[in-house]
């Protein structure tokens, strides 16, 4: 592909994301005071606690910043929140094992001192299954976040796109680009019933796009209803995109190469995160999808 040097210099500017550590982990016990279906496997909860008045590092557009949420074991009830030392975590031992998975930060609220999350509700798995039960006074446990991590703001086109695990972040970058921006937003849900209203900033322009796996998810790599519809996005040369992309790792694999092989796009401008892979508990999304540079 053929570049004006002009458009070539205005690329290199262009960053990819920064990360703030946060000085202090956060240990906290959240108490539900509200919870509501955005859609009938989807389910929006909000908490409360004593200090997230002050405490809580929330930054706009960094919206993948998420927390570990521990969950109370379902046999006794005992509900393991660690306490951070040097050494790691501590626990009693008579609470048991920590149960925890990691959650999106959809909205805080600092007056309210209210944090929210989203959560897919389903009938199997620890954290799916609490939401879908949850009321209010319930009580969970909650690390983090450790880091924000922060998207640039000099893009005129982001291409945000994952599943159902990835659609606070979408939500989030529909809400909180820049002004003047163009977003694209690719959502991968099982049928039409599963979609829901997404807003969108004022003075952001916005492409949403649903996209039904009808049942059939892709696994090891297959192609996919998600990497369809994003090989269907335009991202020409003379308009530099952001692309955000997340969901179940095997499935983001051939969509990171497509990102990054062929269409030669810059590693700053591409953010591919494999929030759960098949079969494994708690997956390190942290860790790169593939072997590319």
């Amino acid at each position: 592909m053929s570049r004006a040097s002009g458009e070539e210099d205005a690329e290199r500017d262009l960053r990819g994301t920064r990360i703030e550590v946060v000085p202090t982990l956060g240990r906290r016990l959240l108490r539900v005071v509200s919870a509501r279906h955005l859609a009938p496997r989807y389910r929006r909860i909000t908490f409360r606690a004593e200090d997230l008045h002050d405490g809580f590092p929330f930054r706009a557009f960094a919206p993948t910043d998420h927390v570990k949420l521990f969950f109370p074991d379902p046999a006794s009830g005992r509900l393991a929140v660690p306490v951070v030392t040097d050494r790691g975590w501590h626990v009693p031992p008579e609470l048991g094992t920590p149960i925890f998975r990691d959650y999106t930060v959809r909205g805080y609220e600092r007056e309210a001192g209210e944090l929210t999350i989203d959560f897919v509700v389903h009938p199997h798995g620890i954290a799916g299954s609490w939401a879908a039960r949850a009321r209010p006074g319930d009580e969970i446990g909650q690390l983090g976040p450790r880091g924000n991590i922060l998207f640039p703001t000099d893009y005129p086109h982001y291409l945000a796109a994952g599943d159902e695990t990835a659609l606070p972040a979408i939500m989030r970058v529909l809400e909180e680009a820049p002004i003047g921006s163009r977003v694209t937003a690719v959502v991968e849900v099982d049928g039409a019933a599963d979609e829901q209203p997404l807003d969108v900033r004022d003075g952001v322009d916005a492409d949403i796009r649903w996209v039904h796996r009808h049942g059939a998810r892709a696994v090891g790599g297959a192609w996919s209803p998600l990497e369809a519809a994003i090989r269907s996005v335009p991202l020409p040369d003379s308009e530099p995109a952001f692309v955000f992309v997340a969901g179940e790792a095997t499935v983001l694999t051939p969509i990171r190469r497509y990102l990054r092989r062929e269409l030669g796009l810059a590693k700053e401008r591409v953010d591919v995160d494999g929030y759960w892979k098949q079969g494994v508990t708690n997956l390190d999304h942290h860790a790169e999808i593939d072997d590319d540079s």
